[in-house]
Parts: C-alpha cells; sequence; structure tokens
C-alpha cells in the first residue's frame, strides 16, 4: 500500500489514519505536506465537531521516513514543523489514539494534538539525538508544556523510549486502556466531545494554549450565541442540550487557509 492519510468523517467525529505499513506509519514527505490542506478541509467542514488522529495496523508512527531526511533534512524538518502547528491550532478538539510506536516526529505529532488516548503496549521516545537532529524549538516548548523540563530532557537526551504507564505518569499521556479497548474508549469519548458546546471547547483551547488576549472576543461570541441560554435549559429540562454555535462563527488565525482541498476522498478502513 502507498504512504497515504486516510480519512473519514461519522457521527460528527473526523478520523485521520496514518497509512505506511511497510515502515511502521513513517511520514514521507508527501504525507508531511498533506497533512495541512487536509486539517484545513476538516477545520471548515461544519459536519466535524471533533478530529481523532490513529496509525493504521497496530502501531501509531515510527516517525519521520529516514529516506526523507537523506534527502533534504532541513526541508523535511520545515513540512514536519508546519504539519504539526496546522494540528495543534486545530480549532476543534483533537485526540491521538495511540497503540504501538509512537515515535519521533510520531510523538510529535501526537503532543501537537489536544489529548492522548494509548494502549498498554504502546511506547513513546523523542529520538532526534540519535540522529544528530536540532528538536524545532516550537516542538520542544510544547514537549515541555506537557511533561516539564526534567521528562523533557530525558527524552531529548536520550532517545530511549518510555513505555505507556510513564507516559502516563509524565503527562504524554492522559489515558491508557487495556488491549482491545482502546477504539471502543476513543469512539465513547469523541461522542461525548461531539455533544459538547463548542463555544466552550474553541475559547478553552485557546486560553489552555496560552493565548489570553482575546477576552473580548470570546465574551462577544458568548453573548451572540445561544449555547449559553440552550445548556440551561436543557439542564432544567432534564434533557440532552442541542449546541448551534461552530467555529465557522469565530475568526481564526489558522496556518492553513480555507479552500485547501483534502487528500482524495478515503475511508479508515
Amino acid at each position: 500500500m502507498e504512504p497515504q492519510l486516510l480519512h473519514g468523517v461519522t457521527d460528527s467525529v473526523a478520523t485521520v489514519v496514518i497509512s505506511h505499513p511497510a515502515k511502521r506509519n513513517a511520514m514521507t514527505a508527501a504525507m508531511w505536506a498533506a497533512l495541512p490542506p487536509l486539517l484545513g478541509s476538516l477545520a471548515d467542514d461544519p459536519a466535524v465537531r471533533v478530529l481523532v488522529l490513529t496509525g493504521a495496523g497496530g502501531t501509531f508512527c515510527a516517525g519521520a521516513d529516514i529516506s526523507s531526511l537523506q534527502q533534504s533534512p532541513r526541508e523535511a524538518q520545515r513540512l514536519a514543523v508546519d504539519a504539526e502547528e496546522a494540528l495543534a491550532a486545530f480549532p476543534k478538539p483533537t485526540l491521538a489514539a495511540v497503540r504501538g510506536h509512537c515515535v519521533g516526529g510520531g510523538c510529535q505529532l501526537a503532543a501537537a494534538c489536544d489529548l492522548r488516548f494509548a494502549e498498554e503496549g504502546a511506547a513513546f521516545g523523542v529520538t532526534p539525538a540519535k540522529l544528530g537532529i536540532v528538536y524545532p524549538a516550537s516542538s520542544t516548548r510544547r514537549l515541555v508544556s506537557l511533561v516539564g523540563p526534567a521528562t523533557a530532557k530525558y527524552l531529548l537526551f536520550s532517545g530511549e523510549l518510555i513505555d505507556a504507564g510513564r507516559a502516563l505518569r509524565t503527562g504524554l499521556a492522559d489515558e491508557v486502556l487495556p488491549d482491545g479497548e482502546l477504539d471502543g474508549r476513543v469512539a465513547e469519548f469523541a461522542r461525548a466531545l461531539a455533544s459538547r458546546s463548542q463555544l466552550t471547547q474553541a475559547a478553552a483551547k485557546e486560553f489552555a494554549d496560552g493565548r489570553t488576549d482575546r477576552d473580548a472576543h470570546w465574551a462577544a461570541q458568548a453573548d451572540g450565541s445561544a449555547d449559553t441560554p440552550e445548556g440551561v435549559a436543557a439542564f432544567l429540562e432534564r434533557r440532552p442540550p442541542r449546541f448551534t454555535w461552530t467555529t465557522a462563527d469565530a475568526s481564526w488565525d489558522l496556518p492553513f487557509g480555507p479552500g485547501h482541498a483534502a487528500p482524495g476522498p478515503a475511508s479508515p478502513g
């Protein structure tokens, strides 16, 4: 099978699958380049409320395809950073579903997601020290914000892999599931996220990611939205809320523009 990013949307949840089975889903230059426009199309799609990123064939992603580093290491790193930043800026909740290896560029992508759920046998690693690569400053800061300076230095200095239990203890994983339970838990949690207020989620995502200069913007969004009255009414009437605000109602400064065409139609399997 050719290296590719598969994607599909079911019940408001978009699933993007990293598929390069010959190399444990290592990302080629073409795959890095394809991710931002794919994310742009999914961000623009009003049917999408949550994004799940995962890997095909029992592993998440073993990093960058080394052949791309041989040809042009600087360009390969630029493409990887662009993809990571596009994922981090995605305006809706993102969840990495990790099994098997989540290493190098794969760990970079997982760290750019809002949350990471892992299967017990997953292994995480950040391995530039094994290749003599300077890890990007933005990626390093994101890793430090997740796991703290000491664990980030442990991972970056050594290139050693850590298991899912240690990832959970250090903040690199948010939940660890027994074998066979990851897909069900991810689907359940993604449905829960899709049922919640996108207004609350979008504002919280900006604030949690360190952007605190748009209080007035989000206050105006809340004042003009029906989400708060609907949430209160649903609570009092003991029924599920029907939230209507979407990210299309707000302005975004994203690393991808509107109207990007995603790669050809595909299904996660």
